[in-house]
């Protein structure tokens, strides 16, 4: 097997050492990961789930595609984003450390909740409840946290939150891992991080994690559901965020990520099959009944494919995609700008088109490409404003790695770039 390759010459790579070059190859997933989001989000409004407004031709036909990515693509974000975090943490001081994050995060999360999100909620209660009011009218009750949107007995909770949701759990998560580094000191920290490593070899990297991920979901899903609300939401917790803290504990082991690399392809076989599996268990009745032992065998290959395919993904990843250049260092600036419009672009772009009438195949593939292009059109017109950059999550400034100490920290996931 070839060792990955990095963009400064002169660095041996030990067999077993703690990483300290930039992980670009995590870069490069967090930018996959979020533009299989859109194509996701996309799917969203025509497949048979419950989402901010729906098609005419919403079915069950594109649920098999949902599932090739709806079980993993959170979760690896966060595994990621702890990666990232993980490192950075290592390398400030807890105060600086606290402050930088909670300003990439919390800033844009409320710019979001009350500029961003509102179109999405305004096209929603316009299709879903018939609402008949301008935008203006809208907008005035929504910051008015009115809860009178109602369908049957579902109601708006405004503001909201919508896909941002993960900006304010990582938020979170952020704090507690600050907190438990601060109470067990760097160098425990980094001694449980080469446990772990050590740990998860051979099928200990993918049988324990599996099991504990079909137990949470099997034990507390039916009972909290999926919520995104933070506050009850304990089956999301109890997923993300081991997850986020094992990926701040192996970032710094190289030979976790070897592992992985070596495994990359029996775990994408494992996932590929569960896949299959998975949509055959969504065809049976029973599949949601709590208790029922097809709900059981579900949560069991679900589990399977949720780890095995986030440990196929930073496999080859890291084998493949650890390599620097002008497309990563731009892409990686731009991605948390698109993850913040994104979603509210697909609405629009969506109820926009909706009278056109358009054949559903075209019509997703339109609302797919002026997504991307409007997304990165509006990272192009903030990047140059710097009032305006903390908004919509953009790094202060975007400066190519060199080879030295500031090349050693990487932009942690999710956007939160040093």
């Amino acid at each position: 097997m070839g060792k990955p390759m990095h963009a400064c010459r002169g660095m041996a790579e030990q067999e077993d050492a703690p990483v300290t070059q930039r992980l670009y190859f995590l870069d490069w997933i967090r930018i996959g990961a979020f533009c299989v989001l859109i194509c996701f989000h996309t799917g969203l409004y025509y497949g048979p789930w419950e989402w901010h407004v729906k098609s005419a031709h919403a079915g069950a036909a594109i649920e098999p595609l949902l599932l090739l990515t709806s079980p993993w693509r959170m979760s690896l974000l966060f595994l990621v984003s702890g990666a990232a975090s993980g490192l950075l943490l290592a390398r400030a001081p807890d105060g600086r450390f606290l402050r930088e994050r909670s300003t990439r995060l919390l800033v844009p999360l409320v710019f979001g909740m009350l500029v961003i999100v509102p179109p999405q909620s305004f096209c929603e209660v316009a299709q879903k409840m018939d609402y008949q009011g301008s935008y203006a009218q809208f907008l005035q009750r929504y910051l008015s946290a009115d809860m009178n949107f109602c369908s049957g007995a579902h109601c708006l909770v405004l503001p909201a939150w919508n896909h941002l949701w993960f900006v304010a759990y990582l938020w979170v998560y952020t704090l507690v891992l600050s907190s438990i580094v601060a109470m067990a000191g760097r160098k425990r920290f980094a001694g449980a991080g080469q446990w772990l490593a050590g740990l998860l070899t051979g099928w200990r990297a993918v049988v324990p994690p599996v099991i504990f991920l079909a137990a949470a979901r099997a034990a507390l899903s039916p009972i909290f559901g999926d919520t995104h609300a933070l506050l009850g939401d304990w089956y999301n917790h109890a997923v993300y965020f081991p997850l986020f803290l094992a990926g701040a504990l192996v970032a710094r082991q190289h030979g976790f990520w070897r592992e992985l690399s070596r495994l990359r392809f029996m775990t994408l076989g494992l996932a590929l099959a569960s896949w299959a599996l998975l949509v055959c268990l969504y065809a049976v009745p029973g599949y949601e009944q709590p208790g029922d032992p097809v709900a059981l065998a579900t949560a069991c290959v679900r589990s399977t494919q949720q780890w095995c395919a986030i440990l196929a993904v930073c496999g080859f990843g890291y084998r493949h995609l650890n390599v620097d250049g002008r497309a990563r260092r731009y892409l990686a600036g731009t991605v948390f700008c698109v993850y913040i419009v994104h979603q509210t672009l697909i609405v629009v772009v969506a109820s926009a088109l909706e009278p056109l009438h358009i054949a559903p195949f075209t019509e997703a593939v339109v609302i797919v490409i002026l997504t991307f292009a409007g997304s990165f059109a509006i990272f192009e017109v903030v990047k140059p404003l710097a009032v305006l950059r903390p908004l919509f999550g953009i790094a202060p400034a975007l400066v190519a790695p060199t080879c030295g100490a500031r090349d050693a920290e990487p932009r942690a996931a999710g956007g939160v770039a040093k």
